[in-house]
């Protein structure tokens, strides 16, 4: 039963801003969510490294000192009376083995049981005998 039949009806609106917003919202969502199977990729060229080797090996003093208190320059034992005396006995060996002019790469190897101060008079030594180039030998791995 239709009781209203002397009022006029009123045309039915559509609305779209509502559907314009459900459209964005899932549009903004598929955006994030999605995942792109190919990335931007940067183009980097490393350096590489030419380096040449070197055609002459430095001239060496190798130094050795025991936990006994014992020294020795390129395997000749040498009686250690003072820094100033070493000093002087690492400068005749350079006199021996090297060129002139060349200051020698000085090598400290020391046994693991040899006192500190025993590896310092070596460093002295070196220090007053004018070489700056000195550097120490380290058993690598587990041996005995």
């Amino acid at each position: 039963m239709n009781f209203r039949k002397g009022q006029r009806r009123e045309d039915p609106e559509i609305n779209l801003i509502p559907f314009i917003d459900v459209l964005l919202v899932i549009l903004i969502f598929l955006m994030v969510s999605t995942t792109y199977s190919k990335f931007t990729e940067l183009q980097i060229t490393l350096p590489t490294a030419d380096a040449q080797k070197a055609t002459e090996k430095p001239f060496e003093l190798n130094v050795t000192v025991d936990a006994k208190g014992n020294y020795t320059i390129n395997g000749e034992p040498i009686s250690f009376r003072d820094v100033n005396g070493f000093a002087q006995a690492l400068r005749e060996a350079a006199g021996k083995g090297g060129e002139a002019g060349k200051s020698p790469v000085v090598i400290v190897n020391a046994d693991q049981f040899a006192m500190h101060q025993m590896v310092i008079n070596v460093m002295e030594a070196a220090r007053l005998a004018g070489y700056e180039k000195l550097t120490f030998a380290a058993q690598t791995g587990g041996g005995k």
